[in-house]
């Protein structure tokens, strides 16, 4: 386990984002390999992992909850709706806004995907018990959801432009 100084930083040499990266670009390879043809792609299963899990929401608030700028939502969005895995329509009050919810379809192959993912999975955690993988898994999304509102409130087109990389801080 990575030894930690003051304030929970890890100790020098044991940085974790290079081992992130590393076992993200793995993970890549493998589920490219062994997940369908035309399946999902990572971005498409976020956000439809969003709507299953969150409910229809607004076409403008999926934006900071995917880190993504507006105009590449309407991308992704169209992706998605062209596979007929979500609808749009338009919100009964205030004409101007979409709402976006999953359809069946869109249910359905979440859960395919999820389930060829998780034999990809199995093999790149196989050194890992099952407390291992939930305490990894709830710690990695504990990560990311401390950082839902700092990308929220970033006025920057990219969410990248909000992390300060000279300090190791957030700025927003």
């Amino acid at each position: 386990m990575a030894q930690t100084t003051t304030a929970g930083q890890v100790a020098e040499g044991q940085q974790i984002l290079p081992l992130i990266d590393h076992l993200a670009r793995i993970g890549r390879r493998a589920s490219e390999a062994s997940v369908s043809a035309g399946c999902l792609r990572p971005r498409h299963m976020i956000a439809l992992r969003l709507l299953g899990e969150h409910g229809p929401m607004t076409q403008h608030a999926l934006g900071p909850a995917l880190s993504l700028d507006p105009s590449n939502v309407v991308g992704l969005l169209n992706e998605l709706e062209e596979r007929e895995l979500i609808t749009r329509r338009r919100d009964p009050a205030d004409r101007r806004r979409h709402i976006v919810e999953l359809t069946a379809a869109g249910s359905g192959e979440v859960a395919q995907t999820f389930s060829q993912l998780r034999v990809v999975e199995d093999q790149l955690f196989k050194a890992l018990t099952a407390d291992e993988r939930a305490a990894l898994y709830g710690m990695l999304s504990r990560a990311v959801e401390a950082l839902a509102p700092v990308l929220a409130d970033c006025t920057a087109h990219e969410p990248d432009d909000c992390l300060g990389p000279a300090d190791g801080t957030l700025s927003g």
